[in-house]
């Protein structure tokens, strides 16, 4: 370990301390500090090959830590107000997962059926009625605002994010399977997503399905198209627009995160907590039951794995927009922002977990790896 980490890891372990000693004096109080704490965790985790992953997700909790503690920098500037940018930033987001995609990862559709259809229908329907039925349960028995429970059920009928694909690579799973479960879900959204949503959220808040569905198209499906299109055209000179979309990516959704944070900071104060813990709840139930989903229906070790990932994986940068899109960004999109920052933190322990364990050998008939060709 070089000077540079040892200084840093030093003042992340100040930084830690004058958090606990401002504390005494008052939460405001430890706004500077616990920033900085933050920042200098996640270059300190950079040390390590082994704690590297970790530094993003760090990075969120200091983004929303930022947006808790000056909310006012980060609602509007004068008359324009920041929640405007969201779409445009999805959609930027949804660009550079189109640049990522092939037609060829489709193919798998015809030559493996079976994991593809388990998959997709296993997403579909474990985290919906899991959303709904920890939503409902939350509104009865703890009293949850019916809006900001409803962001559950939201973030339950998104399709899988990109996330799943690098968590299902680093798992040693079945990455073909993976990115194709997570292109087919996302083709399928524009139809399933509002249809889940009406039937789900009808006892707790109105939606409009087809408002949705134009979201859905405007938000996800045009700007990947584009991507790929471009992809396609470009073939070989698009490389180094697939090496930065993931950096550009990641920054868009810490903006994203801050924005809806700090929009929503008054309803996060008074059910932060509780909506935390069902939302781990939701993510680590879909893992848990995409996996035994999977093994019901006899499939190997490695697909077991990916259906696991497939289905506790969740887009939630679609489902922020799809909040924004409806002016409900305060309440219904607060779920879904911390989803996706649990989702990054079980994400890469899972994966962490994983990899040190291989998985059973392989049948025969696997699904086809684009990667291959």
């Amino acid at each position: 370990m070089n000077t540079f980490f040892k200084v840093t890891i030093a003042l992340t372990i100040f930084a830690f301390a004058a958090v606990l000693i401002m504390l005494s004096k008052g939460l405001v109080y430890t706004g500077p500090y616990a920033l900085a704490f933050f920042v200098l965790l996640a270059v300190s985790l950079c040390s390590s090959p082994k704690t590297k992953s970790f530094a993003y997700t760090v990075l969120i909790f200091g983004a929303a830590a930022m947006a808790l503690y000056y909310p006012a920098f980060f609602i509007s500037y004068g008359n324009f107000k920041y929640a405007t940018l969201i779409i445009p930033l999805i959609q930027l987001i949804m660009f550079g997962m189109g640049t990522s995609m092939h037609y060829q990862d489709f193919l798998g559709v015809l030559k493996s059926p079976g994991g593809i259809i388990i998959g997709v229908v296993s997403h579909f329907i474990i985290m919906p009625l899991l959303g709904f039925s920890i939503a409902t349960l939350s509104v009865k028995l703890a009293g949850m605002p019916a809006e900001i429970a409803a962001g559950i059920i939201l973030i339950g009928c998104c399709p899988n994010g990109m996330a799943s694909n690098v968590v299902s690579y680093l798992a040693r799973a079945n990455l073909a399977l993976s990115v194709t479960i997570t292109s087919i879900s996302t083709m399928l959204s524009p139809v399933l997503t509002p249809f889940l949503m009406n039937l789900l959220t009808g006892p707790l808040i109105k939606i409009d399905p087809w408002l949705m569905v134009v979201d859905i198209f405007k938000m996800v499906m045009i700007p990947i198209a584009l991507g790929v299109l471009f992809s396609s055209i470009a073939k070989k000179r698009s490389t180094w627009l697939k090496r930065i979309m993931p950096v550009i990516s990641m920054g868009g959704i810490i903006c994203i995160i801050i924005i809806i944070t700090a929009a929503g900071r008054e309803s996060l104060l008074k059910v932060g907590l509780l909506l935390a813990f069902l939302v781990l709840l939701h993510n680590i139930g879909g893992y848990l039951l995409g996996f035994w989903s999977a093994k019901a229906f006899g499939m190997e070790e490695r697909d077991c794995r990916t259906i696991a990932i497939e289905v506790g994986m969740q887009n939630g940068g679609m489902a922020a927009g799809l909040a924004k899109g409806m002016g409900k960004i305060a309440t219904l999109g607060l779920a879904p922002v911390i989803f996706s920052t649990f989702m990054n933190i079980t994400g890469s322990l899972l994966a962490s977990y994983w990899h040190k364990r291989k998985p059973g050998p392989a049948h025969k008939a696997t699904l086809h790896n684009p990667a291959e060709n």
